[in-house]
């Protein structure tokens, strides 16, 4: 079950792809069926298939997520603190995949024929597309609007200090009649489709087994043929430092740009970027505190005033 109560953060500042990847469309006073969905493992998980209702944007797009590989050793956990929208879904699918919080009704398969590389296949309840929220459906809606979505990746170590890394790369479709408003009035696409591709890579490690100090980057594409979306093309990079600060072994700092061109069909500005930097600060135990600065040169709505900044406290707790 997901309740969420929150407010127009986003709207406030006037940035499109979502600085605060907390508060989406409304309404932003929600109580939901997050997820409901049955797992099931084949020929000692080489395939697993998930159906039912589920969160895509963790499965796919997902650069800040451990790749599903069978070798723990090749896992990059934590790649990234970032608080914005795009280091969770690619702007260019924004809208169409489901995702946080608008889950969606499908099935998911889970390929991982070796312990180095993986294919994921999706498809699921296309409404999203056209404005409807469904988080809040609690039955699955079938009538023309599918999303689908093919994600390959694999992983390596890297060097002598066998740093890990990942790559992957998908395609999605999606169907159905799209509307977008515009000053001239609506317009409508039957259907889009995209492709994007992420990575990440640990660049340094400290050298002892017990020294968790290192350093991650990412980078993150997007592209489709969309006349409706907000986006069309999209660029990220970030980089990650873990423990660097000497007494506090435990907090991570980082950075990350990301870069929108925007659909010119709705009324937007050319294209927007943001430039986000954080520190996650261990108070006790699993509590942490993360102050987040984010700076938008050119927020993408274009009655904004430019720049754009905002200052974001998120407490986290791990259990």
């Amino acid at each position: 079950m997901l309740r969420f109560d929150g407010q127009v953060t986003n709207q406030q500042a006037g940035i499109v792809t979502g600085y605060n990847s907390l508060t989406g469309v409304p309404p932003l006073h929600r109580t939901e069926l997050y997820e409901l969905w049955w797992r099931q493992s084949f020929f000692a998980d080489g395939l697993v298939v998930r159906i039912g209702k589920t969160v895509p944007t963790y499965d796919f797009g997902n650069v800040i997520r451990p790749v599903p590989v069978q070798d723990l050793s090749l896992q990059i956990p934590a790649v990234s603190g970032l608080l914005y929208t795009p280091v969770f879904v690619n702007p260019t699918i924004l809208g169409a995949l489901p995702g946080y919080y608008n889950s969606a009704y499908g099935v998911t398969a889970t390929v991982a024929p070796t312990q180095r590389f993986y294919l994921s296949l999706g498809a699921y309840d296309g409404n999203g597309a056209r404005g409807v929220q469904t988080g809040l459906q609690a039955t699955p809606t079938f009538n023309g609007y599918r999303f689908q979505i093919a994600e390959t990746g694999t992983a390596w170590l890297l060097g002598p200090d066998n740093l890990p890394g990942a790559f992957a790369i998908g395609g999605w479709d999606q169907t159905g009649t799209l509307t977008a408003s515009t000053p001239q009035g609506p317009i409508t696409q039957n259907g889009t489709h995209g492709v994007y591709a992420f990575a990440s890579q640990r660049l340094w490690r400290g050298s002892g087994e017990d020294d968790a100090r290192g350093v991650s980057g990412f980078v993150q594409l997007g592209a489709n043929n969309s006349r409706t979306m907000i986006a069309a093309r999209y660029v990220g990079l970030g980089l990650t430092a873990f423990g660097v600060i000497p007494g506090r072994p435990t907090d991570s700092l980082g950075a990350g740009v990301a870069w929108s061109g925007l659909n010119g069909n709705r009324n937007l500005r050319p294209n927007e970027t943001l430039l986000q930097l954080y520190d996650q600060i261990q108070v006790f135990g699993s509590f942490y505190l993360q102050p987040t600065l984010t700076f938008s040169p050119n927020p993408g709505e274009k009655t904004a005033h430019a720049p754009a900044v905002a200052l974001t406290l998120q407490t986290t707790i791990l259990f």
